[in-house]
């Protein structure tokens, strides 16, 4: 998410106002995790202990592994056989001993509702760009319709809360935005399912748009903030698969955020709002069934803690617009 220094006027007939020689865009590391989704039609069952139900695999064999068994690499999570596979540093898990059962192939990788987010943010990009003042500055009239900022959102323009996370000011901004997007969506997609995971994006982004607006009431456009909620999502998950915050996506969160503090131009406030939203989200989600977080089909729980993160990112929007003519 990138702040963008507001013209007088409010319409950008050349793109300018969207995207200036000042921006600077930041983008959201990662480190790759391989989840897969517990689904309802297909129960899976650790390979070294057959009566534990569980929804990750093995990143190198595909063989369904429970907590105990898992060990978290950069590389994704591994399996006790493939856990001694150096590539870099590991968190080891107690695995106990017992008798080998049957492997399960692993579920599969699609991911549409990552690859549709990511295709219309590329086209609302080459609308602007060509509305604008070329590839690198986009704008026009269909950004001036779509940013965020106060004095536009207190007018009565609440879209723009959702629609500025569809936004980007140039193309490195976009590039590194979607590559995130690509490499985090897709497992958490797998992991959560699409209902979730697209009440996860949105949810995100509404909550970074509201961080945005308490930081700064200029223009802000970029999807960082429904990034850093996907992984704040990927760090809750973590957590309750290996029992530590302290993982890979932990890692990614705070190099990102002190490179979000450090630069000037970087809606900080977007992120923090969008991974706050994102780890309350993904906490609502889980059910919780003999100490154990399962993601099964979306129940009441999740739906009202959706509606709980979404009502109170409005309320603290609405707070800070109010006095803006």
């Amino acid at each position: 998410m990138v702040e963008v220094a507001r013209r007088t006027s409010t319409t950008i007939p050349t793109g300018a106002g969207v995207s200036s020689p000042g921006v600077k865009a930041t983008w959201t590391r990662i480190a790759r995790t391989r989840l897969v989704r517990m689904s309802t039609a297909e129960t899976r069952y650790c390979y070294r202990h057959p009566d534990r139900e569980t929804g990750l695999s093995c990143s190198e064999c595909g063989r369904p592994i429970c907590a105990d068994c898992a060990t978290f690499a950069p590389v994704g999570i591994r399996c006790p056989d493939h856990a001694g596979m150096r590539r870099g540093p590991t968190t080891r898990l107690r695995p106990r001993p017992v008798r080998r059962a049957p492997g399960v192939a692993l579920a599969s990788g699609n991911a549409p509702i990552t690859r549709i987010l990511i295709a219309i943010n590329v086209a609302i990009y080459l609308i602007g760009a060509s509305q604008g003042a070329g590839l690198n500055n986009p704008g026009g009239s269909l950004y001036a319709k779509l940013w965020l900022d106060a004095p536009d959102v207190h007018n009565g323009g609440w879209w723009r809360l959702v629609t500025a996370m569809f936004l980007h000011a140039s193309v490195i901004h976009i590039a590194f935005n979607m590559v995130a997007l690509y490499l985090i969506g897709g497992p958490v997609e797998q992991y959560l399912g699409p209902q979730r995971y697209l009440g996860l994006y949105f949810v995100s982004g509404l909550a970074g748009s509201a961080g945005a607006l308490l930081q700064t009431p200029g223009v802000t456009v970029g999807a960082s903030g429904a990034i850093f909620g996907i992984l704040g999502a990927m760090m809750i998950l973590e957590w309750q698969v290996t029992g530590r915050l302290a993982g890979n996506a932990m890692t990614w969160i705070v190099i990102n955020l002190v490179i979000s503090f450090s630069f000037s131009g970087i809606s900080w406030g977007g992120h923090v709002g969008g991974l706050i939203g994102g780890i309350l989200v993904t906490l609502a989600y889980a059910h919780w069934r003999g100490g154990r977080a399962q993601y099964g089909q979306l129940g009441l729980g999740g739906v009202l803690g959706l509606i709980a993160v979404a009502a109170g990112s409005v309320a603290l929007a609405y707070v800070r617009v109010r006095g803006y003519a």
